[in-house]
């Protein structure tokens, strides 16, 4: 190896001096500290497969998109059948006799697309003012009231479902769960341990809490073959049951360094050279909202 390593990070290119004096800059992430995966799926072949799940598609898409199609999905289906209702309106000639008192139109007061736009808007949202009426000598009319009833309940169920899972998921539940800033390496109880702290602000606590820890290393197997991001479970109490949290107050998770550890052969000189991630794994049920959640966590290799 070089006597000085550089490795570069797209969003943060500060240097800094660890231990040993080597200049080191700031690399690429694979989780970022707030938990957000820091990977772009790109070259996707079959797109299609994503609309074969919109109700999914719509939920994971940000807030201003959802939004739109939120906004657009109401305002197509309006003008859509309020077209329809203007339509029915010119076919039968009730545009040309608004003023005839004796003509019966398929719907009161409706003279123009604008007050089939309305009326469109008052039959699907059930707001009914009682200025715009169907009539009964209009049968087309009945089965387009009909139609637009129960396309109208579908698109308000879809609609607003997805809109009620955007707002009900705790993601920012994860803003009050604290993990320590670094993770140490010490003696405890006689035993080599890597140590980091979680905690969590709120008083409604996260029930059937566990955690869970991965290496993200480099690995060539002895084949030859290479994995750039090879994942490494990381033993913090699944034989023992302490990865199962009570997590009232803040606690201290362990991992012993043995021979079963991947840590095991790594020297300290070599723990600031080596490029890593540990990213661990919070997950339980949000106790306001009876949802189960993960949250994550990374510590990276030299800091």
């Amino acid at each position: 190896s070089t006597s000085k390593e550089t490795i570069y990070d797209t969003k943060n290119s500060n240097t800094s001096d660890p231990p040993g004096g080597q200049l080191r800059k700031r690399r690429q992430r694979y989780v970022e500290k707030d938990g957000k995966c820091n990977v772009h799926h790109g070259n996707v072949r079959e797109t299609y497969r994503y609309l074969t799940d919109i109700f999914t598609t719509l939920v994971d898409l940000k807030w201003r998109l959802n939004l739109l199609v939120f906004t657009l999905v109401y305002t197509t289906t309006w003008v859509f059948f309020g077209f329809i209702w203007w339509l029915i309106a010119y076919i039968r000639g009730d545009l040309d006799h608004t003023d005839d008192n004796e003509w019966t139109p398929c719907v009161n007061n409706l003279n123009g697309f604008v007050s089939a736009f309305l009326f469109s808007i008052e039959t699907e949202t059930t707001i009914g003012y009682g200025y715009r009426v169907i009539t009964d000598k209009c049968p087309e009319g009945i089965i387009l009231l009909l139609v637009q009833a129960i396309l109208g309940s579908i698109v308000n169920a879809f609609m607003v479902g997805c809109m009620f899972v955007k707002i009900s998921q705790p993601k920012n539940r994860a803003e009050t769960l604290m993990f320590s800033n670094t993770a140490v390496i010490s003696m405890r109880d006689s035993k080599l341990c890597l140590m980091f702290r979680v905690g969590d602000l709120r008083n409604s606590h996260i029930v059937e809490a566990s955690i869970r820890a991965k290496l993200i290393r480099s690995k060539q197997t002895k084949e030859g073959e290479f994995i750039p991001l090879n994942q490494t479970d990381i033993n913090v109490g699944f034989d023992t049951g302490d990865d199962r949290l009570f997590l009232v107050s803040p606690l201290i998770i362990c991992h012993e360094i043995n021979k079963n550890s991947p840590f095991w052969d790594i020297s300290q000189e070599q723990l600031v050279r080596e490029e890593f991630e540990i990213v661990v794994i919070l997950e339980g049920m949000v106790e306001a909202t009876g949802e189960s959640r993960s949250w994550r966590m990374r510590e990276r290799g030299g800091e």
